[in-house]
């Protein structure tokens, strides 16, 4: 009896751990051939990117996710050669997706929101913009969202979900920015007295562009003062400093040449 008994585990084990060792066997062998496989897939895709001159954070962000991706079809494929049913598997994995979306629904937002930055590049590091309300230099663009540092230096942390949903003005992007000042002078200046002056203000600055040429023009007849129109070029990096320069000097030449810069004011007329 018990020799039969031996017999009958003996032949279950080698039935039972040829199955197994075979099942083993080849879910080693497709954990090895698929990291292998998923390792040169990530270097052609660094590859292919480096050649296309994509950024270095949409290369990072690009490869990892496809690795990724790769990796959980990796160990779909060797839980299927255990034995263990895929199907219902990959329907829990979705349930799971599932819930995780709806819990995190924001986040899932500002991560395609940070895709959608990096693919498209509305803006990069360095950048001036304005978004949301907020302006800055472009300090970090992250997964989740953008950081901004202000002319004062303070540091705004934007949503990419939001900042991708709205409004973007990149003051970066051309090399050169026209200026827009408004100065408005007496009723009683001389026009071509003062568009002259005006004139020669903006040529004679040494950061003001030649191409295109500067314009002044009478664009406004206000309440209390004839409002004139300048219209600057510069390049962008010198677009504050030479406006803050071109209104200084304005103040200046008016004054010297007795043409009055005026302030709201109300004539009162007594009738006797």
């Amino acid at each position: 009896m018990k020799n039969i008994d031996i017999e009958k585990w003996k032949a279950m084990f080698f039935e039972y751990g040829s199955e197994f060792g075979l099942k083993i066997f080849g879910a080693l062998a497709i954990w090895f051939v698929g990291s292998w496989l998923i390792k040169k897939i990530k270097n052609l895709l660094i590859k292919a990117m480096a050649k296309t001159k994509y950024d270095e954070s949409l290369e990072r962000f690009i490869s990892n996710l496809i690795v990724g991706l790769l990796k959980v079809i990796l160990v779909i494929a060797i839980l299927g050669q255990m034995g263990v049913e895929t199907t219902s598997f990959a329907a829990i994995l979705a349930a799971a997706g599932l819930a995780i979306g709806l819990a995190l629904q924001g986040s899932l937002s500002n991560f395609a929101g940070g895709v959608l930055i990096m693919i498209f590049k509305p803006y990069k590091i360095g950048d001036f913009i304005e978004a949301q309300g907020e302006m800055g230099v472009v300090k970090e663009i992250e997964i989740f969202t953008t950081k901004l540092n202000t002319t004062d230096n303070k540091e705004v942390i934007i949503p990419n979900g939001t900042i991708s949903n709205g409004n973007i003005t990149n003051y970066s992007t051309e090399k050169t920015r026209r200026i827009d000042i408004t100065m408005g002078v007496s009723y009683n200046a001389d026009i071509k007295q003062t568009k002259d002056l005006l004139m020669k203000i903006m040529t004679d600055h040494p950061n003001i562009l030649k191409e295109p040429a500067p314009i002044v023009v009478l664009g406004e007849l206000a309440d209390s003062s004839v409002n004139f129109k300048m219209r600057p070029w510069t390049l962008t990096e010198d677009y504050w400093i030479v406006y803050f320069e071109i209104m200084e000097t304005c103040k200046i030449e008016l004054d010297k040449a007795g043409i009055e810069i005026p302030y709201p004011q109300i004539d009162i007329h007594k009738k006797s």
